[in-house]
Formats: C-alpha cells, structure tokens, sequence
C-alpha cells in the first residue's frame, strides 16, 4: 500500500471529542465522595462502619480494585472488538450507573453497588486511548492526542475537586453540614448519562483509509502480551507508572485526608483542585512539546525531575513552615507542580509505550501501564487510610524516596524507535 492510501480525517476531532466526554465523566463519578469525605461519612452516617474495608474512602479505592480484575479483559474486548464496541460497553455502563447512583443518593449500600459498576465501565474508555489514537491520528499527532484525551480525565478529577465543595455543605460547625449530597450525585449523574450517550453515537470504529502505514500491523492480543513482556523498556516504563501513577492516585483519593493531615479544618478540595490545574497545564504544553521535538524519553525525564521535589514539599510542608497556614500554602504550590509533572507524564508515557511496544496491541500496552498504577495505588489508598489515617505521613515522606528511583530508572530508558524512523525521513 502506497503513502496516497493515508488520509488523515477531520472526524478524528469528533471521534476524540467523544472519548474525552466519557473519559471525563467516568473520572468524575470515580472521585464524586473523595472532596467531601467528611462531610459524606456524616451525611451516611449509621449506614457503614466507618472502621471497615466498606467505609467513604472505599468509594474511589474500588475503581482501584475493580480496574485489577477488568483490564485486561477490557484490553482484550478493544483490541478484538474494536473502539466503538468496547467503549460503547463502558458508556453504556458508565451512564446507566451515574444516573442510578443520583437517583439512589440517600443509601450508602446503592451507592458501592453503581460505584461497582461504574468502575467496570472504567477499563472499557481508558485503556481505548491510544487505540483511538492509533486509528484515527497520523504518528505525529499522537502525543497531542494523547495528551488531550488524558487532559480530558484530569479536567473530569479538577471539576469534581473543584465543585463538589460548592454543592455540599463542608463547614462541620454549621448545621447543614453535608447537605447537597443527593442534589450534588443527581446533577452528576445526569451529566454522565448525556456525555456517555454522546460517545455511543459519535464514535467511529476507523476512518475509511489510515491515517499512515503503521497502522496495518498489529499481534493478536495474545501475541502482542508476550511480546510486551520481552520489551525492556516498556518494562521500566511499567515500573515508572507502577511509582508514579501510584501516587498520583492515593494523593488523589485521599485529598481530604492529606488536608487533614496539614491541619486543614474544612473540606475545600484545594490541593486535589491545584493538583489538577497544574495538570492539565502539563498535560496540553508538554506533550505538544514531546511531538514538536519527536521526543519522548526526554519529556518522561524532565516529568520525573520536576515530581520528585513536588512530592517533597507536600511531604514536609509541615516541618519547613513555622504555621499551619504557611504548610498549607507550600502544599498548594508543591501540588501545582506535582500535577504539572506527573500528570503530564501520563499521555507521554502511554503513547511511549505504544510506541515502543508496537507492533502489539495499543490498549494492551496502556491498559498494562494502567494497571500498574491501579495495583500501587489500591496498596497506598488501603494502607493510608487504615486505623484513621495514622500511617499516612508514612507514605508521603516514602512517595519521595520511590519517586526518586522511578526518576533515576527512567534514565535507562531508549527513545522511541518509530519517533527516531519519522524524524530520519525528515
């Protein structure tokens, strides 16, 4: 097949488009309780033992969970499936579930059960990424899609930070306090079904001709798993998001716990907020910059060294700062720039590994990179939250220490050989 076989389609925009909607909303429903958890354990409470594996933390630790059983079966549905009948799954799912969750508002048990399953429906959108990607973007456009449909997810983690706090009422010295719980899920939940519906519709399978030549040759998922596993670098790449995707999601489950860690009365969502500003910042300048330069490696180095200070003045912003509200603002900045570097390493790291794992399959390379960061992020969440949070100044001063050999392991790296074959035809 000759290069005037390749098109590349301006309904890739609207296929992305779609994707992020539903990318957007299953991370919304994943976080809904997490800003408020205080506020939620009083508006549940009597309904759980707050001392159970089954308590408000549960809520965002299942998707975790779940995303340990359902991803490679997820992986395995896209990749033999296709886009359009693997993500249309996880959006029928996604929505039907966030629309149940508002209208069961009031119970704590029907709110586990759709948490459930809308952490089934997770696997099915994110781990679709770079098959969408693959399908519908030429090679150097696919960092920026990446980073879009990754920017997608962290803007659904900032509005539920951001505006979660604003629906409930988190002041626990007034006596309203955890009020706007039902009215908060029901307005979510609705969102969800509209933006999942959206996808179903809106999401083509391929274009009719590829985007460029790569995209014709591709193992069977079988194939293309073991195939992985012989990669060294996409070993290591496994072992940067097992560290770095870890962290990013116990720091972003247990938002409130840390701000009650620094001494933080009330529920405001800031850090989780800040953390994600700085995110999707990153994750639209860095991995446009990735695609500029047709560099990967070199992105994935200057994330890791920006996160490891990050994570260090979130972790001793207490002992470095004579007040309360001084630590509170060096965690605010230190977060900023957490969310800057770590989050921007996500779609980097995906299409990286995409990259350097083809030609297997690209939602098994990023739905083992995601897998990853579920399992060390199940093992953080669960170990922080245990006996009332006692251990988690443990585990922020231990997040620095791993992210510095995630840093040091990400020099071992080698860049992207098709990145350096685009450039030589240059």
């Amino acid at each position: 097949m000759n290069e005037k076989s390749f098109k590349i389609y301006g309904y890739r925009w609207v296929v992305l488009g779609a994707f992020m909607l539903a990318s957007m909303m299953v991370n919304i429903q994943w976080l809904t309780h997490a800003p408020v958890a205080r506020a939620a354990e009083t508006f549940y409470a009597g309904q759980f033992n707050p001392n159970s594996i089954f308590n408000i933390d549960f809520l965002a630790m299942s998707y975790m969970l779940i995303y340990l059983i359902v991803s490679i079966p997820a992986s395995y549905v896209i990749d033999t499936w296709g886009i359009k009948k693997g993500i249309g799954i996880g959006a029928a799912i996604c929505g039907i579930s966030a629309l149940l969750k508002g209208i069961f508002a009031d119970s704590f048990t029907a709110q586990i059960i759709f948490q459930l399953s809308l952490a089934i429906s997770q696997p099915f959108i994110l781990n679709a990424l770079t098959a969408v990607t693959a399908r519908w973007f030429p090679l150097k456009e696919r960092g920026t899609a990446a980073g879009l449909g990754t920017l997608a997810q962290y803007l659904g983690i900032i509005i539920v930070m951001m505006v979660t706090p604003l629906m409930v009422a988190t002041n626990p010295s007034m006596a309203n306090y955890g009020d706007g719980m039902q009215k908060m899920l029901m307005i979510y939940g609705i969102i969800t079904f509209a933006a999942c519906l959206a996808a179903i519709l809106l999401i083509r399978e391929e274009p009719p001709t590829p985007p460029g030549e790569e995209a014709y040759i591709r193992h069977k998922f079988t194939d293309g798993l073991k195939f992985i596993f012989r990669q060294k670098d996409m070993l290591i790449t496994i072992g940067i998001f097992f560290i770095g995707l870890g962290i990013f999601n116990a720091v972003s489950s247990m938002t409130d716990s840390i701000a009650e860690y620094l001494n933080v009365k009330d529920s405001d969502g800031m850090i989780g907020g800040i953390m994600l500003i700085g995110g999707v910042i990153g994750a639209i300048i860095l991995p446009i910059l990735s695609d500029k330069f047709q560099k990967r490696k070199m992105f994935i180095n200057i994330c890791l060294i920006g996160t490891v200070p990050s994570l260090a003045g979130m972790a001793f912003a207490g002992l470095i700062t004579a007040t309360p509200e001084a630590a509170y603002t060096v965690a605010l900045i230190s977060s900023f720039f957490l969310g800057f570097f770590v989050m921007s390493a996500g779609p980097i790291g995906f299409q990286y590994g995409a990259e350097v794992s083809y030609p297997a399959p690209e939602s098994t390379s990023q739905g083992l990179l995601l897998l990853a960061g579920q399992i060390s992020g199940l093992v953080f969440v669960a170990a922080m939250s245990m006996r009332s949070n006692v251990y988690l100044p443990f585990f922020m001063k231990l997040f620095v220490i791993i992210g510095a050999i995630a840093l040091i392991s990400s020099f071992f790296l080698k860049e992207s050989k098709p990145l350096e074959e685009l450039a030589g035809k240059k």
